[in-house]
């Protein structure tokens, strides 16, 4: 497990894709659209926790959603929860999370990913991920 490996989870977007499934108050991220019991939301979690420690990991939504991240993700605390108060897209969502997580660890290696993406070898992703992160490391 790398404690300098920080995830920063992409909670945004507005509902449109699945609609009329999902809708601007609860956006895909945030349903079980493959019937497992669990949101997209959840399992994109799930998938980086072999990989740091729970409290490295960070999510970006809007406001309006905070309140659906920290039900579905029980585990993080609230200043792990990055509410942004107006929808400006990726960049500013990377910047935000970046700033946050370098006034914490000056050494931290960061994965930016969705948060709604099927990943179906989670075990190959999770290797990839991991050397990434040890090239990310030796490239300082």
């Amino acid at each position: 497990m790398n404690k300098n490996l920080y995830i920063v989870l992409m909670a945004g977007g507005v509902g449109v894709r699945f609609w009329p499934y999902s809708r601007n108050s609860k956006p895909k991220q945030f349903l079980d659209v493959l019937g497992t019991g669990r949101t997209l939301l959840q399992s994109t979690l799930d998938r980086f926790l072999p990989l740091c420690p729970v409290e490295n990991i960070y999510v970006v939504t809007h406001e309006e959603h905070a309140e659906l991240v920290k039900q579905q993700l029980p585990q993080l605390h609230a200043d792990q929860i990055l509410a942004e108060p107006m929808r400006k897209n990726t960049a500013a969502c990377i910047a935000y999370a970046s700033y946050k997580i370098a006034a914490k660890n000056k050494d931290a290696i960061i994965v930016v990913t969705p948060s709604d993406h099927l990943i179906m070898k989670e075990d190959e992703f999770q290797d990839i991920i991991r050397k990434a992160a040890d090239q990310a490391k030796k490239s300082r």
